[in-house]
C-alpha cells in the first residue's frame, strides 16, 4: 500500500507484509534533455602490465567483497581484493548505513552468522549499540516499544538490528583481510574483465599508476553495480518495484551534538505534534527526512532523503543526488535546530563518502532468491546461508548457491546486492547482513573452484556447505550432515 504522491513529489510508503519500513520517497524535479552527441574518440592499442596474479581476486571491498576475500583466503586460496576507496565496509562503512539491519528471525534465533558474527564478536563493545541477546525475540510490550524507536523492534518483536561506529568497522574489515594475508589495493577502480575463452580471467583497472592488469582463476563481483559480470556479457534484470524505498538513492549524513534521547522522547510522546514538526519540515524544505539513532546518543544518523527517478548508472544522475542531499544537510541542519527537541546545539559531523545506492542491475543466475518461495521455509538443496523473513508471517528464506552463478558466464561468481534475484526479493537481499551471507559464500566458493580445479558452477555442493560451516555460517544442510554422522 502507498498513499497517493503530492504536489512536492513525495510518495510515501506503508510497513505490510512485503515491508517492515515506512518511508517518504521524493521524486526528482530536475528532468534533462538527452545528453548531446559529441562525437567519439579513438583509443590506440597498448600493452597493459600485470600488476599482480592470483587464485581469487574480488572486486569491491564493501560488505559482500570484504566477507568474499576474507572466506576465501580462510580457506586456503591466495586472494587480492580490489577497492575504489580508501577503506573497506563499503555502504556499511563509507556509505553511513550504520543501522545494521535484522540478523536474528522473528524467535529471535541468529541466522546471520559466519563472517557477520566474527565482525560483532570483535567489535569493542563501545562500538555497537542495541538489545541484548537474551531480548532477541522477545515480545514483551516495554521491550518493544523501547526498541521500536531505536531501529530494533518490528511487528512487536525485539530484533538483532545494531547500529555501529563506521570508523571501527572500517579497521576492523582491513585487519582482518590483512591478518589473512590478502593483497589489498586501494583506490584503485576496475575497468574491464580480462576474457580467455569466454570465461573471465581476471580485470584490467585504473589508478594514480594508469592502467594495469590482475590476472585470476576466478573473479568475485562484488561491485554492488554487476560492473563487471555485465561488461562480460553476462544476463541481467534491472526492473524495480516502482515506488519502493530499496530503489531509491541518496547520500546519507550524521548531526553530532544531539540529544537522541530527548528526540525520542518528543517523537514518540507527543505524537500529534510530531506529525505537525514532519509535515513543516517537508513544506519548508522540501526533500525532508526524520532521524535516526546511532551507536552514541549524541549523534544523529539520516539515511535520506530518499530520491526516485534516478539510475546508479548514469553520471549525471549520480552528481544530481549527491548536489540534492547535500544542500538537503545544510537545510536539514537549519530546520532541526530551530525546531527539533534535542538538536538545539546540533552540527554537521560528516555526509557520506559513498553514496547510498539501493538498486542498480541483478545478475540473471542459475538459480534466484524469489518472491513465490518465500513461504515454503524449505532448505533449498545447494543453501548456503538462511535470511530472516521480512515479516513473521513468512519462515526464514534459503539462499541458493545458483544466485551467485551466471546463466552462462564462466571464471566469475557474484556477490552483495547485485545477486540473482526477483525484485521484491532484493527489498532484503540488497541489506548488509545479506550481503556478507553471499560475499562469505563466494569467497569459499572461489577458492574451492580453485583447489578442485573446475569453473565455480562445478564445485561441489557439499563441500561448499561443510566449509561454510566451518566457518560458522548457518547452512542448515551441513548442520544435518554434522547431526547424521
Amino acid at each position: 500500500m502507498q498513499a497517493p504522491q503530492s504536489n512536492n513529489g513525495m510518495l510515501t510508503t506503508q510497513r505490510g507484509d512485503e515491508r517492515f519500513l515506512s518511508s517518504d520517497l521524493f521524486a526528482r524535479k530536475d528532468e534533462r534533455p538527452p545528453r548531446p552527441d559529441h562525437g567519439h574518440v579513438s583509443e590506440p592499442g597498448r600493452r597493459i602490465p600485470v600488476y599482480h596474479q592470483c587464485d581469487v581476486l574480488v572486486v569491491g571491498g564493501g560488505p559482500s567483497g570484504t566477507a568474499a576475500a576474507a572466506a576465501a583466503a580462510r580457506a586456503g586460496a591466495n586472494v587480492a581484493l580490489l577497492e575504489r576507496y580508501n577503506h573497506l565496509g563499503g555502504l556499511s562503512t563509507g556509505g553511513l548505513v550504520i543501522w545494521i539491519d535484522r540478523m536474528s528471525d522473528w524467535e529471535g534465533k541468529l541466522v546471520i552468522r559466519g563472517f557477520a558474527e566474527e565482525l560483532f564478536d570483535r567489535l569493542p563493545a563501545d562500538a555497537i549499540a542495541g538489545p541484548v541477546r537474551s531480548d532477541w525475540g522477545s515480545q514483551d510490550a516495554a521491550k518493544a516499544a523501547h526498541w521500536s524507536q531505536r531501529t530494533a523492534a518490528y511487528h512487536g518483536i525485539v530484533t538483532w538490528s545494531p547500529t555501529i561506529d563506521p570508523e571501527r568497522l572500517k579497521l576492523l574489515s582491513q585487519e582482518i583481510v590483512l591478518e589473512r594475508n590478502v593483497k589489498l589495493i586501494y583506490h584503485s577502480w576496475a575497468a574491464e574483465p580480462l576474457m580467455e575463452n569466454g570465461a573471465v580471467a581476471g580485470v584490467t583497472f585504473e589508478s594514480k599508476e594508469g592502467r594495469m592488469a590482475i590476472r585470476a582463476k576466478v573473479v568475485v563481483d562484488a561491485t554492488g553495480d554487476g560492473d563487471l559480470f555485465a561488461r562480460a556479457g553476462a544476463a541481467y534484470d534491472n526492473d524495480i518495484e516502482a515506488a519502493d524505498v530499496h530503489h531509491c538513492m541518496n547520500t546519507a549524513w550524521m548531526f553530532a551534538g544531539v540529544d537522541m534521547n530527548r528526540w525520542i522522547e518528543f517523537k514518540a510522546g507527543q505524537p500529534e505534534r510530531f506529525a505537525e514538526f514532519m509535515a513543516r519540515g517537508r513544506d519548508e524544505c522540501g526533500l525532508f527526512e526524520r532521524p535516526f539513532v546511532s551507536w552514541r546518543n549524541d549523534v544523529a544518523l539520516f539515511m535520506g532523503p530518499r530520491q526516485t527517478g534516478y539510475s546508479a548508472l548514469d553520471v549525471d544522475d549520480l552528481t544530481a543526488v549527491e548536489v540534492r542531499s547535500h544542500r538537503a544537510m545544510a537545510q536539514h541542519l537549519a530546520y532541526y535546530r530551530a525546531h527539533g527537541p534535542g538538536f538545539e546545539e546540533a552540527y554537521m559531523m560528516l555526509s557520506a563518502p559513498q553514496i547510498g545506492v539501493r538498486h542498480s542491475r541483478r545478475l540473471k543466475g542459475v538459480d534466484a532468491v524469489l518472491r513465490a518461495r518465500w513461504p515454503d521455509g524449505v532448505a533449498l538443496p545447494d543453501e548456503i546461508g538462511v535470511s530472516p523473513a521480512v515479516s513473521p508471517k513468512f519462515p526464514n528464506i534459503s539462499i541458493p548457491y545458483g544466485a551467485l552463478v551466471p546463466e552462462k558466464l564462466d571464471g566469475l561468481l557474484a556477490c552483495g546486492r547485485h545477486i540473482s534475484c526477483d525484485r521484491n526479493s532484493h527489498g532484503f537481499m540488497r541489506e548488509i547482513p545479506q550481503c556478507w551471507i553471499t560475499g562469505q559464500a563466494a569467497g569459499v566458493a572461489a577458492a574451492l573452484a580453485v583447489s578442485q580445479g573446475v569453473q565455480p558452477r562445478s564445485v561441489d555442493i557439499g563441500a561448499l556447505q561443510s566449509e561454510l560451516a566451518t566457518q560458522g555460517a548457518y547452512v542448515r544442510a551441513a548442520q544435518r550432515q554434522t547431526a547424521a554422522a
